[in-house]
């Protein structure tokens, strides 16, 4: 535990140094600003879209900036023959990014809309959605070696996160989406501020759970291929 608190305050403060808090600051600002233009709408039926959006570049694209930096340094390659594990490496990342990404969230909609909402279940569909897309940022980013090997190649890698916001919209609601890793955060954000099924928000502890355990486990894999044994990491 100690190792992990202390890897965690050096992400915190490499994050710092590198203008994620001020992006961070910078997104809740300008959403809040935009967002209290619209009095009248309501917020609630809209968040989910919101949120997921914006949590799948603090997710995804974060750790993948916050990989790309240390590899840059060589931070990320030194740790390993440190006592840190790989878990505690990517548990750090994972934390760090939750913790400013929950803040950030939490901040946005209590200043447009109040805190009239379910606060479990919203903190725990955020939580989800933050581990579920950092460890799949992990796992894709930790084959590359510069941010522009990676960028073209990440539009690719996340065409598919807007799908459950078919099916959220009445666009497409076809019960197969229900097998889709983000559909059950979705729910679970999306019970924060309506009413929903309990047996969908029962689905969306357990399948997020599942996915979140499936993400670490090709994260670690990845970790010790390209990061430990750098098999097959493409050169500068």
């Amino acid at each position: 535990m100690n190792r992990l608190l202390s890897t965690a305050r050096w992400d915190a403060s490499l994050q710092y140094r590198n203008g994620f808090y001020f992006v961070s600051a910078f997104v809740a600002v300008f959403f809040i600003i935009l967002l209290r233009q619209f009095p009248s709408v309501d917020w609630s039926y809209w968040w989910p879209a919101i949120i997921t959006g914006n949590l799948a570049i603090n997710a995804f694209y974060f750790m993948a900036a916050i990989v790309l930096l240390e590899k840059g340094e060589g931070t990320l390659e030194a740790q390993v023959i440190t006592p840190l594990r790989p878990w505690e490496i990517l548990s750090s990342k994972v934390l760090t990014l939750g913790l400013l990404s929950l803040f950030e969230t939490l901040l946005i909609i209590v200043l447009v809309q109040g805190v009239n909402f379910n606060w479990l279940l919203l903190v725990s569909g955020i939580v989800f959605y933050i581990a579920m897309l950092s460890l799949y940022g992990f796992f894709v980013v930790a084959r590359y070696d510069s941010i522009s090997e990676f960028i073209l190649p990440s539009v690719v890698w996340t065409l598919g996160f807007s799908l459950p916001l078919l099916y959220y919209f009445d666009i497409w609601r076809n019960p197969i989406m229900f097998l889709h890793p983000l559909q059950a955060i979705l729910i679970l954000i999306q019970s924060a501020f309506a009413s929903v099924p309990t047996w969908q928000i029962v689905y969306g502890f357990g399948y997020s759970i599942l996915w979140t355990g499936i993400a670490m486990y090709f994260s670690l894999r990845a970790f010790h291929k390209f990061v430990v044994v750098k098999e097959g990491v493409r050169r500068k």
